[in-house]
C-alpha cells in the first residue's frame, strides 16, 4: 500500500515529538528552577550542577532502555516495544509534574526527582531506534532515508513544543507564580500529548523486515550479546552521535544559564530563540535526508561534523556580545549543522546492523553516543565557565566531541556504495562486513 510507509513515517515522526518533548521539559526546567525548588540547601552553582546533573541521569538510563527494548524489539516486534516506551515516558513525565519540593518532603525530593528522571530515560532509550526503524524498514526502496529522517526531525520538533510551553507559562504568569507551581504545567499536559501518540501507534503494522526475519525463523536468542561481540561496528556506531548530542544540549540547556548568569539575554528572548533555531533544524534534516540519497549518506554527515566543529567558537564569541541577532546567528547555524549531521544517521547508524539485531544495535549505540555526548556535556561546560568565567574552554571541549565523531563517522563500515545509499541491507548479512 503507497501510503502506508508515508503513514508509518508520520506516526513516527508525533510520536517522538512527544517523548523528546517530553525529554526537553525537564532540561528547561532544570536550568531554571529546579536548583531552588529541589536543591535550595547549597549554593546557587552547586544547585544548578546539582539540577544538570539529574537532567544526565535520563542519558545514563538511556543505554538500559535501549538495551531492554532492544532485545524485545528484535526478538517479539519493533511496534510493540514503541507503545512501551511511549508508557514508560508518559507516566514518568506526569510523575515529575505532581512531585513535592524539597520545603514539603525533604530529601526525598530530589531523590524521587532522580528516580523519575532515570524512568523518563528507559523510555527515550527503546524510542529512538523504534521508531527510526519502524520507518526504515516499511519505506520504499528509494525512500529509506528520507523516511528514515523523520522521526530525527522528532527531536528539535519536541524543543519547539517544550520551549513554547514553557515561554507561554513564564510570559502569563510572574517570577513567584512560576517557580511556585506554573513550572509543573508543561509536565502534567504531557499526559493529553501521549493519550493522542498511544491511539497512533496502537493502529500501525509490524515492520515487514522484521516479519521476514521471524518468518525465517532468524529471530536470535540473544541479539544484544551479538552486537557486544562485534565492537568493530558497535564503538564507531557510538561515537557517531557525541557532537551532535554535546553541542545540542549545550544550546538547549546550559546556553540558557550561561546567558541567566552573564546578564546577556533574558530567559524569554532565549526560549524564542531556540525555538527559531529548532524550527530551522527540524526543516533542514529532511533537505539533508534527500541530499544524503543523492551523496551518499557518510558525506552528508562528515560536512555537518567539519561545520559544527567549526563553529564551536564562534558560537560562543556571538553569544557573548550580548546581542538577540549574534546569538540568534549562534544559535540558527549550530541548529543547521545539527540537521546536516543527523538528516542522513538514522538509515546509516540502523543499517550498521542487520535486520536480525538491528534495535538492539542501533538503540545502544545511539543511547551511548548520547551519554557521552549530551549527559556530560551541560556539567562539563557548567563547571568549564565557573572555573574560566568565558565560554572559549567550553567551545575547546566541543571540538573535542568533533574530532570524536569526526573519526568514528570515518571508522564505522557503510554497507553501501556512496552511488546506492538506500539500498536494502540482506537481513541475514553479517554483524561485521566490508564495505560494498
Amino acid at each position: 500500500m503507497p501510503h502506508r510507509p508515508r503513514r508509518v513515517a508520520l506516526a513516527g515522526l508525533i510520536g517522538t515529538t512527544i517523548e523528546w518533548y517530553d525529554f526537553f521539559i525537564y532540561g528547561t526546567a532544570a536550568a531554571l528552577v529546579f536548583a531552588p525548588q529541589f536543591f535550595p540547601q547549597v549554593s546557587p552553582v552547586a544547585g544548578t550542577l546539582a539540577a544538570l546533573s539529574t537532567y544526565a541521569i535520563g542519558f545514563v538510563a538511556r543505554p538500559v532502555g535501549g538495551a531492554v527494548m532492544g532485545h524485545f524489539g528484535d526478538r517479539i516486534g519493533r511496534r510493540r516495544m514503541l507503545v512501551a516506551s511511549l508508557l514508560i515516558m508518559g507516566v514518568g513525565t506526569l510523575l515529575i509534574g505532581l512531585l513535592p519540593t524539597y520545603a514539603a518532603i525533604g530529601v526525598a525530593a530530589p531523590v524521587l526527582l532522580v528516580l523519575l528522571r532515570f524512568v523518563q530515560g528507559i523510555g527515550v532509550g527503546g524510542e529512538w531506534g523504534g521508531a527510526t526503524l519502524l520507518a526504515l524498514e516499511h519505506a520504499p526502496p528509494s525512500k529509506r532515508t528520507l523516511y528514515s529522517s523523520l522521526p530525527q526531525v522528532g527531536l528539535p520538533l519536541g524543543v519547539v513544543l517544550a520551549s513554547l510551553v514553557f515561554l507561554v507559562v513564564r510570559l502569563a504568569l510572574d517570577e513567584t507564580a512560576f517557580a511556585a507551581w506554573g513550572w509543573r504545567v508543561p509536565f502534567l499536559l504531557s499526559a493529553v500529548l501521549v493519550v493522542f501518540g498511544l491511539v497512533l501507534r496502537l493502529r500501525l503494522d509490524e515492520s515487514p523486515e522484521f516479519e521476514r526475519v521471524r518468518a525465517g525463523a532468524e529471530v536470535r536468542r540473544a541479539p544484544l550479546a551479538d552486537v557486544l561481540r562485534a565492537p568493530r561496528v558497535l564503538v564507531p556506531a557510538a561515537g557517531l552521535n557525541v557532537l551532535v548530542s554535546g553541542l545540542a544540549n549545550v544550546l538547549l540547556v546550559f546556553t540558557l544559564s550561561y546567558v541567566a548568569a552573564r546578564q546577556l539575554v533574558g530567559a524569554p528572548i532565549m526560549l524564542a530563540i531556540t525555538v527559531v533555531t529548532a524550527l530551522v533544524w527540524a526543516g533542514v534534516i529532511p533537505l539533508a535526508a534527500v541530499w544524503a540519497a543523492r551523496r551518499g549518506r557518510r558525506p552528508v554527515m562528515l560536512v555537518g561534523v567539519v561545520a559544527l566543529t567549526l563553529w564551536a567558537f564562534p558560537y560562543f564569541w556571538l553569544i557573548d556580545t550580548g546581542t538577540v541577532p549574534g546569538t540568534l546567528v549562534a544559535c540558527v547555524v549550530a541548529g543547521a549543522g545539527f540537521a546536516v549531521a543527523s538528516g542522513p544517521y538514522g538509515a546509516y547508524l540502523a543499517e550498521a546492523f542487520p535486520t536480525a539485531v538491528r534495535y538492539s544495535g542501533s538503540s545502544v549505540a545511539y543511547a551511548l553516543g548520547s551519554v557521552l555526548g549530551g549527559a556530560l556535556a551541560p556539567i562539563v561546560a557548567t563547571v568549564l565557565f565557573a572555573a574560566t568565567g568565558t565560554g572559549t574552554a567550553i567551545s575547546g571541549y566541543v571540538v573535542v566531541l568533533g574530532l570524536v565523531s569526526l573519526v568514528a563517522t570515518l571508522a564505522l563500515r557503510s554497507p553501501h556504495p556512496a552511488s546506492d545509499p538506500d539500498r536494502p541491507v540482506p537481513a541475514d548479512a553479517p554483524l561485521e562486513r566490508k564495505p560494498a
